[in-house]
């Protein structure tokens, strides 16, 4: 079973107003990139996604509720994060898939070639 997840890129304490309790303090910007694993491989995407949350009120901050000077402060984070690099790691098992099937791709190319026979 495909299982995703995401890993923690950047959090960053913002200094705007909550749209929720108007506090100056306590609302976070978090920056997530999306990591994949599963039985044959572990994947890190180019995909990222953002969450806002107030600590004072508990509440999540979702786009609908961003004022004009949130919007532009997220747009200014966007830029200075930096995604990690794309990349794809084989887990044993898919090393053992690609070597047994290596293996029997030589054995039938060998037994039609007439090399081997039984």
């Amino acid at each position: 079973m495909k299982q995703q997840q995401y890993f923690t890129l950047k959090d960053v304490q913002l200094n705007n107003n909550c749209p929720e309790c108007y506090s100056n303090e306590g609302l976070e910007l978090i920056f997530k990139q999306r990591f994949v694993e599963n039985a044959f491989y572990k994947a890190i995407t180019q995909e990222t996604i953002h969450e806002m949350r107030c600590n004072t009120c508990n509440t999540d901050i979702f786009p609908v509720r961003w004022t004009d000077d949130i919007e532009q402060v997220v747009a200014y984070q966007e830029r200075a994060v930096t995604p990690k690099a794309k990349s794809l790691k084989l887990k044993k098992l898919a090393w053992l898939f690609i070597i047994v099937d290596a293996i029997l791709l030589i054995v039938v190319i060998l037994f039609a070639t007439g090399v081997l026979s039984f």
